[in-house]
């Protein structure tokens, strides 16, 4: 009796399932409803709006500006003790990170200020403000580097 409930309500669900529609998004970004009869319609009558050329300038712009100040009062962010004190071992912590940051571009450690970061126990994103410029600097394991940059 309970095998025989299972393979009906097996046998249900597998055709409530195979009857569903699905939304698919076109090329130029337009939503179609597939429907399972074969049949499809748009959901979006209209497509997606231009984006107006004077935004796509400002941001341009907010990208090429490589310029930080960090105000006063500003406190760096706190990094995970636990992993930190892991990283000790193959001088990775963020003290190691900023002495390179540091060296690289001909500064006093004092004047390298952590803006934010993404921290995991094998990979890691720094973003430093170092001599008024902002750079980033990422660690894959205890290696140090500059993003976007290989050697």
């Amino acid at each position: 009796m309970k095998a025989a409930l299972f393979i009906i309500f097996l046998v249900i669900s597998f055709i409530g399932s195979a009857q569903n529609n699905h939304i698919v998004k076109t090329e130029d970004g337009r939503r179609v409803l597939l429907k399972a009869d074969f049949t499809w319609e748009y959901i979006d009558t209209e497509g997606p709006k231009p984006v107006e050329k004077a935004v796509v300038e400002d941001v341009s712009r907010a990208k090429e500006d490589k310029t930080c100040s960090a105000t006063e009062g500003f406190e760096e962010p706190k990094l995970d003790k636990k992993i930190q004190s892991q990283l000790k071992k193959g001088r990775a912590t963020i003290n190691h990170v900023k002495k390179k940051v540091a060296k690289d571009y001909n500064c006093e450690i004092s004047e390298v200020l952590l803006l934010s970061f993404t921290e995991q126990r094998s990979k890691a994103v720094y973003y430093f403000c170092a001599k008024g410029t902002k750079v980033t600097y990422k660690r894959i394991g205890n290696s140090i580097v500059q993003k976007d940059k290989f050697f």
